[in-house]
């Protein structure tokens, strides 16, 4: 019996057409939710276990995240997503004229995006992302749960048909 190999071969399908989809739906930014997709399969032919598995957060590609507590570098994660998906902030320049007695931290463009990012995960942390506050989506992942357990099922039948057959 192959079911482990059926098994493979199909979550192997499946983590393509996720990868494919974050792509095509330009939800993906830095590639590290696609990245991190693994097929795991353990134990022997009596009993198989079987995963797909993502980075902790994954199910946000599709369900967003809600409001509550967040990371403590989550600045410091907008902040990069900002740079990476290459969004202009608005520039806020200092009102305060540089002197001996006073010199900016940062730059008026360093100081922009630190306070675009803080506002953003504000938002996050007491409104939950914009996609969580839509309703989500589903067309990341779950368009093919249902279509990778027929392939299995199909396969699986058709193997163990196979067998019978060959045992009559």
């Amino acid at each position: 019996m192959r079911i482990r190999e059926i098994l493979q071969e199909e979550l192997e399908w499946l983590k393509g057409k996720i990868v494919e989809q974050l792509r095509a739906t330009g939800t993906t930014v830095t590639g590290q939710t696609a990245d991190s997709i693994e097929v795991y399969i353990e134990g022997n032919e009596k009993e198989i276990e079987a995963y797909l598995l993502g980075r902790y957060a994954f199910s946000t590609v599709e369900k967003g995240r809600a409001a509550g507590g967040v990371p403590s570098n989550m600045v410091d994660i907008i902040r990069q997503w900002i740079l990476d998906k290459g969004i202009s902030v608005r520039q806020v320049p200092y009102i305060r004229q540089p002197s001996e007695n006073w010199q900016p931290k940062y730059t008026v463009e360093e100081r922009s995006l630190n306070m675009a990012a803080g506002a953003i995960s504000h938002t996050i942390a007491t409104k939950g992302t914009k996609l969580y506050r839509e309703g989500g989506r589903a067309d990341i992942y779950t368009p093919f749960i249902d279509e990778f357990l027929k392939r299995v099922e199909d396969k699986i039948y058709l193997e163990y048909k196979l067998e019978i057959l060959e045992r009559l």
